[in-house]
């Protein structure tokens, strides 16, 4: 039994349109009580709070790891926490989870609160519902003066009566004025509305979110790839998305497509909110679009129409409490004091202010230089993850291990935070650049990639794709999103990806479809195909690896705890990073055959890297192979499956070097060998691997950063920090152990003597 319960005041609706009171039920929550919405179970709460004397907010919610759904949300007390003053970190909420018959259930609860209660407190303004209306035309007009450069709409002439179908906004600047008149059927949006201008439906839709009760900015935009010009925009809630505590991921908004006549038609629309309204909330002001400043920023907030000097401040707002810099600062000058190579820098704006700020550790400046070919740019913060906009440079070990290179507080979400974040990195590293980047598609980030790592692959983020997949192929059928998927990972090639991808936009009628055009015109940053060409040091195709702190930093996580739980997650990486380097020494793994090939590279791989290697070997036997062309130096095989005519893949090599690539790209993209060259190499009876199919950052060595020779390419700069951070982790290891006793440190201090002996250190 579904217990219904709503706050004080609010009207049900009978089948009869009839408003029936339904008053106070009383019910204290309890676990177990049942809702049929997350919005009814924080209507009850706020009922709850409102009887006990505390007001609510909405605080952490949860999404699901399989389609990224919320599956649960906490309403809590609105002292919770320490960002504020006014704040006591009161502990009280509710938590309601969803359960599968799409109901939500309280399943966690503290009423105790630190605080004195006030009583029965006022209770905001109920959510209105707003009745959909058929609408007049189709045409929607507004009178649009305009400034040089500027695409300005100001506020209708004041003495002005307003025409059928025209709005004046004279009529949303609230009850006091005499002259309000009655809200036309054309102010509420609708998909097919049509406006003549951008800005004139960006002004539209900022009358009726002052109407109903929330704040605009203008969200995502899209660009013609042919000459440039916006195609399509979108204004969304001031509450969308989570880069900012107040943000609290509300999917309100409303996108106008560019027609072919220069014309704008809303072509789709959410009107449903997550949050609570305030009808008659101002927008700041008339607002306007400012195209030429922003070059198409995602999610710029919106500014004031005689205030464009604000825009500049506005853009670069800081999202990081003024309460953090100081509490960072004494962090990193105490590892300073323990850490010679302990780096950090601060980004000021033109005031002098701090912005974002970068920091790492000796041992990640050291990670760095044997693992930093392939980076991930983690920015979970922005599903809502963390509190505060914490970013993380990651990098996999030759363990297959995440290894943190460096962590970040991001300011704002400009192009210019960004490119000075990836700067900074890039000094810290000695200028050492990757080969691929992971990091979110958003276009500032695209450009600050472009700018800074030029000739980096950067691949989008895997959660990110598949957020814009379920908000843009919801409403497909399910034999499309089968074919959808089946056309990105199982085609083996951009030939072939490209191919089915066009039988597949055809046979649907979708090569309309302006956001599967955007995404293909994208293919090299996303699609499987086109992403194995490029060293991605075993990243997932799909993208999915497990976060770097897991679970111990989130939204609830304190200015208090930040730092203690920051260096208690480090260390357990590194703790782990150590287990898997003394198990690389000291177990032997089985051989399954006995090819010299196995025996090479048990010595050499980490046991991680060992067991995908003999999985290929292995495999390689249910292959065969056939030569299909000679020339010279060069044979081409054709290398088919047993059993399987479908699965078959051409392996060309040359003679002369030794040299063999596969239509797979294994090699390419993850540094080991395929089952398909293995098979050829067998057939030609090439019993071990050539030394440039051996990755060093594969190796049991690869921790210690030995330098065995300058490769090519390394400038004299590279190659010295290389040297400095090798010599520097192995001297750390004498200190470490030599420290733990005195015995121990005699023995350290005396090999470490014998050693400077024969370097000369003495005249």
């Amino acid at each position: 039994m579904v217990v219904k319960a709503y706050p004080l005041g609010m009207r049900i609706m009978n089948n009869n349109g009839i408003g029936e009171d339904e008053g106070d039920s009383g019910v204290e929550p309890y676990i177990g009580l049942e809702f049929d919405t997350a919005e009814e179970a924080r209507d009850y709460y706020n009922s709850y709070a409102t009887r006990t004397g505390f007001k609510v907010r909405t605080g952490q919610l949860y999404r699901s790891r399989t389609d990224g759904t919320v599956s649960s949300r906490r309403f809590v007390c609105s002292k919770e926490g320490f960002q504020l003053n006014s704040r006591t970190g009161c502990p009280a909420f509710i938590r309601v989870q969803r359960r599968d018959p799409g109901k939500w259930v309280l399943d966690q609860i503290q009423k105790e609160h630190n605080h004195e209660l006030g009583g029965q407190v006022e209770e905001t303004t109920p959510r209105p519902s707003v009745q959909q209306r058929a609408p007049a035309s189709t045409k929607l007009g507004i009178s649009v003066p305009h400034r040089p450069k500027m695409k300005v709409v100001d506020e209708a002439d004041k003495g002005r009566s307003c025409p059928s179908g025209v709005i004046s906004f004279k009529r949303f600047k609230g009850a006091e004025e005499s002259d309000v008149q009655t809200q036309p059927k054309a102010t509420e949006p609708y998909a097919g509305l049509e406006f003549s201008s951008a800005n004139e439906a960006c002004q539209f839709y900022q009358a009726y979110a002052e109407v109903v009760g929330f704040r605009v900015r203008i969200g995502q935009l899209f660009r013609s790839k042919v000459d440039g010009s916006i195609t399509s925009r979108r204004f969304v809630c001031s509450k969308e998305g989570f880069q900012h505590p107040s943000r609290m991921g509300c999917g309100a908004y409303m996108r106008i497509k560019r027609q072919d006549s220069g014309g704008w038609i809303v072509d789709r629309l959410n009107k449903d909110h997550n949050h609570e309204l305030e009808p008659g909330k101002k927008n700041a002001g008339m607002k306007k679009i400012t195209e030429d400043v922003t070059r198409g920023l995602d999610s710029v907030d919106l500014i004031e129409l005689n205030d464009f000097s604000h825009h500049i401040s506005k853009a670069r707002e800081n999202t990081i409490g003024k309460e953090w810099y100081p509490l960072l600062f004494d962090y990193f000058q105490s590892k300073q004091a323990e850490d010679m190579g302990f780096f950090y820098a601060v980004e000021l704006d033109g005031n002098g202010s701090c912005m974002s700020i970068f920091w790492a550790d000796s041992r990640s400046r050291f990670a760095c230089s044997q693992f930093g070919d392939a980076v991930v740019f983690d920015t979970s913060y922005r599903k809502g993850e963390y509190s505060v906009p914490f970013a993380m440079f990651i990098g996999f070990n030759h363990h297959r291990q995440p290894v943190l290179l460096g962590g970040a507080l991001v300011a704002d979400e400009s192009k210019e935070a960004f490119s000075w974040l990836f700067q900074t990195w890039l000094r810290a590293m000695s200028g050492r650049r990757p080969r691929s980047i992971v990091a979110d598609q958003d276009l500032p980030i695209q450009q600050a990639v472009a700018q800074v790592f030029p000739g980096a692959h950067h691949r989008f983020s895997a959660w990110q794709i598949r957020s814009k997949e379920r908000e843009n192929l919801r409403s497909f059928p399910n034999e499309f999103k089968y074919e959808y998927e089946k056309c990105l990972y199982q085609s083996q090639t951009t030939v072939e990806f490209d191919t089915m991808w066009s039988a597949l936009v055809n046979k649907y009628g979708l090569t309309d479809n302006m956001w599967l055009r955007e995404i293909y015109e994208k293919r090299e940053n996303w699609v499987p195909a086109y992403l194995r060409a490029s060293f991605f040091g075993g990243i997932p195709v799909n993208g999915t690896f497990e976060p770097f702190y897991g679970t111990s930093l989130s939204s609830l996580t304190s200015l208090r705890e930040f730092i203690s739980r920051y260096e208690q997650g480090l260390e357990q990486r590194r703790e782990e990073e150590r287990k898997e380097d003394f198990n690389s020494y000291n177990l032997q793994p089985f051989l399954q055959t006995k090819e010299p090939v196995e025996e090479q590279c048990r010595r050499l791989y980490t046991l991680t890297i060992f067991r995908i290697f003999q999985s290929e070997l292995a495999q390689s036997y249910n292959y065969l192979g056939l030569k299909t062309y000679e020339e010279g130096a060069i044979s081409r095989f054709l290398v088919r499956k047993c059993g399987n005519e479908n699965e078959k893949h051409a392996v060309t090599f040359s003679a002369s070097n030794l040299n063999a690539s596969c239509s797979c790209q294994m090699f390419e993209y993850e540094g080991l060998l395929c089952r398909h060259i293995l098979k050829v190499f067998n057939l030609l009876d090439i019993r071990e691997l050539p030394s440039g199919y051996i990755l060093h950052r594969w190796t049991k060595n690869a921790e210690f950063g030995f330098v065995r020779d300058v490769e090519s390419g390394v400038t004299s700069q590279d190659l010295k920090a290389l040297m400095i951070w090798s010599l520097r982790e192995a001297a750390s290891k004498y200190i470490e152990f030599g420290t733990s006793s005195l015995e121990k440190y005699k023995l350290a201090y005396e090999i470490m003597r014998e050693g400077g002996k024969k370097l000369c250190w003495q005249r």
